[in-house]
């Protein structure tokens, strides 16, 4: 069972060319505008092929989370980010390892997908105290640090620990974590474009991260009713 779970999962052809697209785009503007060596390019290579295979409920996706939230948080680590090195470093990599636990603990029959759950409602309270909590610890952390774009860096905080959480859990509704972040990712970055055109292969990375985890989002929906259908 555990070698199927591991089974790269058959991509569609449209997210063939979602992920082509992805990588051709990310890679002509690496070349274009170069970061601080290659582990932007890198970085970006692994996330993209991570959230095809979430979007595909594939265990494999949440293996590939955890190196690119290794990789990313080096990234902001050199930039001065540190609200976002110790969110994927310290928050997004460790809750994606747990996931990977999860998900291989609840696969669908007998296959390589993860079995989909709705999020109870007693779970809700729970989860939106231990956000605030955690949000309110980063926030003063962020401050001491002296970390750049205090209240953006903030607000990633928190959209990263519902995504993240979310999918520890398997519902759905991780994406809409995802595409929140995404978007707080894309300000976060573009605000540091007037002073280095090198944070344009980031901008770019992440509207194309805001892609792929709308496609996520449809994608775990349809494979929701699947498996509802199937019971």
């Amino acid at each position: 069972m555990l070698k199927k779970m591991l089974t790269p999962p058959r991509l569609t052809a449209f997210e063939w060319v979602l992920w082509l697209t992805s990588v051709t785009v990310t890679t002509t503007l690496y070349f274009f505008f170069p970061a601080d060596g290659p582990l932007s390019l890198i970085a970006a290579l692994v996330g993209f092929t991570c959230l095809i295979f979430i979007a595909k409920g594939a265990i494999l996706g949440q293996i590939l989370c955890v190196i690119f939230a290794t990789l990313y948080g080096i990234i902001s680590w050199r930039v001065g980010y540190y609200g976002e090195m110790l969110t994927y470093a310290c928050m997004s990599a460790p809750v994606a390892a747990m996931a990977i636990v999860s998900w291989l603990r609840h696969p669908y029959k007998d296959t390589n997908e993860v079995a989909v759950r709705e999020l109870r409602r007693r779970e809700i309270p729970y989860l939106l105290l231990l956000a605030l909590l955690v949000t309110v610890i980063f926030h003063f952390i962020l401050r001491l640090l002296g970390c750049a774009n205090l209240t953006v860096s903030t607000i990633s905080v928190a959209t990263s620990f519902f995504a993240a959480s979310l999918a520890f859990l398997r519902c759905p509704w991780f994406s809409l974590g995802y595409i929140a972040n995404d978007i707080v990712l894309i300000i976060l970055w573009s605000m540091m474009l007037p002073h280095d055109r090198a944070a344009l292969p980031m901008v770019s990375c992440f509207s194309l991260f805001l892609l792929h985890d709308l496609y996520g989002f449809i994608s775990w929906q349809r494979m929701e009713r699947r498996q509802h259908k199937s019971e």
